[in-house]
């Protein structure tokens, strides 16, 4: 064999040689590529699946809550009750490879955003005149801008223009596209999760306004064995008599007192007399005045107005401190006194004769506030979180319901990654 033939099979054995090497290695980059696509198809087919059992498990925890919600009793709510106090039911329960929690809210324990006035709205901390007009003229509707506030014409004018919304807030985050509302405001500063209150120092922080404020609050019209409540403006002295369960006198008494008719509960109380009637002053045919603790004994079976609902009422028995010195004018002696009492009882405030036992609370106190307050709430927010065990897929639901309907109706409900 000749050197040039040689020459020219090595040459060819090492072309074969090279292209067999090349194709190695395109192999191995195909079997790459085949198998990170597959870690990533698996990836999303287990973030899919998880997610799928983590949406479940936030609606199994939302229906817990509501179950525990249509249980309790109805006569009062406080903060010991079990749809506040039950971790073994709604937090870190197991469920088909899901961990979820879930927060339940009474949105009574929360300031109605609808009702409170300039004056009101000035007790939440970090409030500021401006931003408390600011809220006034979003809910009202005229285009007249009160002091240091704004109404359409600075709503079109800004970045990324809307329209003013000039009547009541829909949901409460609706807040954040008033002007001078800010996320920290809101939500309160970041890492900020807890409410502090420093009784000695009196120092309150803001854990956010979304904790204080809430446009949900409403309660049936009925007293807590669900009967409707008698129209103390129109009902006859024998319909007082005989569903308020008191004595022809006192009777007598609320009818020619009305008059032009009680506008607030807290008329009836402003014109109780001081002390317990005596059974001699009690005899038939005789208008005899309430005492206050007789009145207070009423206020849950009695309304001013036959209205189906009655909106903005705030439950002292699980209102915050913040909310509490909101209704009471920044009274903190009342406020103090009514979380001590409230929480001196096994079950809170179960009627409303108890605030006569707290001795800060005046009968002048009373009159001004007494229409605000209940002790039951109708409306939850039900927050549900659930974790996947093997991937870091989290879902949250917030879900609002009216627990005082059959069945439970939801009012707002909302699902996502991060609420």
């Amino acid at each position: 064999m000749t050197e040039k033939h040689c020459n020219n099979l090595i040459s060819r054995g090492g072309s074969s040689l090279v292209m067999v090497l090349w194709i190695f290695v395109l192999l191995t980059v195909i079997t790459a590529v085949v198998a990170q696509t597959s870690r990533l198809d698996t990836r999303i087919t287990a973030n899919g699946g998880d997610r799928l059992r983590c949406k479940w498990a936030c609606r199994a925890g939302m229906e817990t809550a509501i179950g525990i919600l249509t249980d309790d009793e109805r006569e009062s709510d406080s903060l010991g009750d079990l749809w506040t106090d039950n971790p073994e039911d709604l937090q870190d329960v197991e469920l088909n490879g899901c961990t979820f929690s879930v927060e339940v809210i009474d949105e009574s324990s929360k300031l109605n955003i609808n009702i409170l006035n300039q004056k009101m709205l000035m007790y939440l901390p970090d409030m500021t005149e401006d931003v408390a007009n600011s809220i006034i003229d979003w809910r009202d509707k005229n285009d007249d801008p009160r002091t240091g506030s704004a109404e359409e014409g600075y709503y079109q004018n800004i970045s990324y223009p809307y329209r003013i919304k000039n009547k009541a807030f829909s949901t409460v985050r609706e807040l954040l596209r008033v002007k001078g509302v800010t996320e920290e405001l809101f939500y309160g500063p970041q890492g900020e999760n807890t409410f502090t209150e420093t009784a000695d120092e009196n120092v309150l922080v803001n854990e956010g306004w979304i904790n204080y404020l809430t446009c949900y609050s409403r309660q049936a019209n009925k007293d807590s064995e669900g009967n409707r409540r008698s129209d103390i403006n129109k009902a006859s002295e024998r319909k007082l008599v005989r569903d308020l369960e008191i004595s022809e006198s006192h009777a007598k008494w609320i009818v020619d007192t009305r008059k032009n008719g009680f506008k607030t509960l807290g008329d009836l109380i402003n014109a109780t007399s001081g002390s317990s009637p005596s059974k001699s002053s009690s005899k038939s045919g005789q208008a005899k005045a309430l005492d206050l603790e007789t009145a207070l004994g009423l206020i849950d079976k009695i309304c001013v107005k036959n209205n189906r609902y009655i909106y903005g009422k705030l439950n002292i028995n699980t209102a915050s401190k913040v909310a509490l010195l909101t209704l009471f004018s920044g009274d903190e002696q009342v406020v103090n006194d009514i979380i001590a009492y409230r929480q001196s009882q096994l079950n809170g405030i179960e009627a409303f004769e108890q605030l006569a036992e707290i001795s800060s609370l005046k009968k002048s106190v009373l009159k001004k506030t007494i229409d605000a307050i209940c002790l039951r709430s109708g409306i939850y927010t039900i927050r549900s979180t659930a974790n996947a065990n093997l991937t870091d897929t989290v879902v949250q639901t917030e879900t609002v319901v009216d627990r005082d309907l059959s069945p439970v109706q939801i009012i707002y409900f909302c699902q996502g990654a991060k609420l």
